[in-house]
This record gives structure tokens, C-alpha cells and sequence, in this order.
């Protein structure tokens, strides 16, 4: 497997040698906009990355992609595991795939994207990764402000045969400066801020939308699982936030999801409100966005067959439960106005 895998680096640092002026690269707007599944073999030392303690360690590896329409572009590049509790808690980590080598010009125009993967192998934890990544598509038909997803089925192969084959859906991120480019917006980082700072109308959206599906595993001060973008050239503009990583939500509902203590609830799946006060007028036009998106919602969940059956009636289920209690103008009141976070 070793010999085989060095083979394949050269193979691939050779084709793009000889192609480098000649093949066309990826585009990589076209990328998150496609919605056809892309099969990828990723063949690196799994061991190594599995095992892992350190953010950003780089290792080489090398990636086959089949696009739906039968190009095949095989090139070397940089590999390294990310996030604190998938690094130590999960069989596979969570990645991130650096495409933007000098070996790799036809995959290069990706940077750098996060992949989401199943944190064991088993279709069980297949099953919740095509439920966060249905998430991100929910989303994104609720504000253009959201990351694009690009589904995968990715195989694993091992250099060292330390760790057996196999294979498993996952997900492509959508890479921040490619988001906030399109939004006409540039990345907001290493300021601290609170939420009553960023821009109203977003972050009643992203306060809704998390707590529609049952997460509490985000916060704007300290950046966790949340990213902040500026319109250009306007600094006195108040950012917008753009939530991330669904995981521990509870329209996911992951066996290894626990709500945080200082939440103070039992499971996942009780919904928590952690935005802050606004005022009537404003919650309900952020909730006229969810009621006239609901049908769509829906469908997207109904429609997608990759997910069980019975999973898509659970995940449907736990949205009516948000979308019974959003008919209640005295329950609205009593989660968005009157029970709100205060610091």
C-alpha cells in the first residue's frame, strides 16, 4: 500500500506538471452550487491523523475526485484533523483538506474546506452527518449569509494498512472568504463582541434558527461556532454572524451530544433560547421568514432519501413542535420576550 501510494503522489505531481497550463481548474463557485454527489478517495496516514493532539499538524496526502461529469482530477494535499472534541473523542476527526499546493492546480481554486465526516464508521454515525448537512441546506434557504455544503462519499484509504478501508457520506464547508465574498463582506476576527452588538435583523435569525433546531452549542464573544463578516469598507458597520457546525443540535440528536452544564438541561433535544431582548416586531418578522420557508423546510427534509425514513419523520416531528409553538403569541412571548438572556 505504501509503494502504491507513493506512486500515486508522483502520478499525480506529474499529471499536474504536464497539465498545469493545459487542464481547466475546478470552479470553485460552481463547487457549492452543484448538488450532485462527488466521490473522493482520500489516502494518507490515517493512523497519524486519527491520533492527532495537535490543530493544524499537516501531513501529505493524496485525493482522487470523480465529478458527476466523469472528470477525474488526482492530485497531492495537505491533510490535518481539526476540533478539540472530535480529536479526542471520535475514531475519524473531523478534517480539514488543504487543497492549495503547487502539485495541486487544478484543485488549488478550493483552498482550504472543511470536511465533516462520521465520527466512527457505521452507517448510524453516516446517518448523522446527512442530518447536519441537511441542516446547512435548511440554512441556506433561510439567508444567503450561511455556509454553502457540497455532499461527498469519501473513501478512506490507509498508506500504512494500519487502519482497514472504508467508506462513508460527508460534507465540503464552504470556505469563509469565498462566503463573505459573495455577501460582499470581508471576515470579522480577533474582536471581541457580544451579540448585542452585531447586526439586529441577522442575529434574531441565527438565534431563531438555532433554537428551531434545538442548539446551544455556539457563542459570538468567544467566536464558537460562529463566524462575523463586515460589508466592505464600512467599519462601523455592525457584523453579521454566521453560524456553523450543527452537530450537538438536537434536530441531529448524536449519542455523544451533551448540553453544556451551564445550560442546565438534560438533553440535547430541550430547546434553550439564547438570544437577547428585541422587540415583538422584530421577533415576529424573523418568525414570518421561518413560517413562509416552512413548506420548504420541509420538503428539503421529506425529499432527501439518504436519510431514514424513520429519521426524516423524527426530524420533521421535533419541527412541529417549533412550528406549533411560533402560533402561540402568548408562548412567542414568553421564550423571545419575556424569558430572554440578560448577560
Amino acid at each position: 500500500m505504501r509503494k502504491l501510494y507513493t506512486l500515486l503522489l508522483l502520478a499525480g505531481t506529474f499529471h499536474s506538471v504536464l497539465s498545469a497550463g493545459q487542464a481547466t481548474p475546478v470552479d470553485s463557485a460552481h463547487f457549492f452550487t452543484e448538488e450532485k454527489v462527488i466521490s473522493i478517495t482520500l489516502s494518507s496516514d490515517l493512523k497519524k491523523l486519527m491520533i492527532s493532539k495537535k490543530e493544524k499538524d499537516k501531513q501529505p496526502a493524496s485525493v482522487t475526485c470523480q465529478f458527476p461529469d466523469s472528470t477525474v482530477i488526482t492530485e497531492p494535499i495537505q491533510v490535518y484533523a481539526r476540533g478539540n472534541y472530535r480529536r479526542q473523542n471520535c475514531f475519524m476527526p473531523s478534517l480539514m483538506l488543504d487543497f492549495k499546493t503547487k502539485n495541486s492546480p487544478r484543485l488549488s481554486p478550493l483552498h482550504k474546506l472543511k470536511l465533516v465526516c462520521g465520527c466512527r464508521p457505521g452507517k448510524e454515525y453516516e446517518q448523522l452527518v446527512l442530518k447536519e448537512y441537511i441542516i446547512y441546506k435548511m440554512y441556506n434557504l433561510l439567508t444567503d449569509m450561511s455556509f454553502r455544503v457540497r455532499l461527498v462519499y469519501l473513501n478512506y484509504e490507509d498508506i500504512k494498512d494500519r487502519v482497514k478501508s472504508y467508506a462513508q457520506y460527508g460534507f465540503l464547508i464552504e470556505d469563509m472568504d469565498a462566503l463573505a465574498r459573495r455577501n460582499e463582506c470581508q471576515e470579522l476576527e480577533k474582536v471581541k463582541i457580544n451579540s448585542t452588538l452585531t447586526n439586529p435583523a441577522q442575529m434574531t435569525l441565527v438565534d431563531i434558527f438555532q433554537y428551531m433546531i434545538g442548539n446551544t452549542d455556539w457563542s459570538v464573544p468567544t467566536y464558537h461556532n460562529i463566524k462575523l463578516m463586515q460589508p466592505h469598507g464600512d467599519r462601523a458597520a455592525r457584523p453579521y454572524p454566521v453560524p456553523y457546525d450543527f452537530d450537538f443540535s438536537g434536530l441531529v440528536n448524536a449519542s455523544y451530544a451533551v448540553p453544556a452544564p451551564e445550560i442546565g438541561t438534560q438533553s440535547v433535544t430541550e430547546r434553550v433560547y439564547r438570544g437577547f431582548a428585541h422587540s415583538m416586531d422584530d421577533i415576529q418578522n424573523v418568525l414570518n421568514v421561518f413560517r413562509a420557508k416552512k413548506d420548504s423546510l420541509y420538503n428539503l427534509i421529506n425529499g432527501f432519501e439518504l436519510i431514514w425514513p424513520g429519521t426524516r419523520k423524527e426530524m420533521i416531528n421535533y419541527l412541529d413542535d417549533f412550528y406549533t409553538m411560533i402560533k402561540d403569541e402568548k408562548e412567542v412571548k414568553s421564550v423571545f420576550i419575556e424569558n430572554v438572556r440578560t448577560r
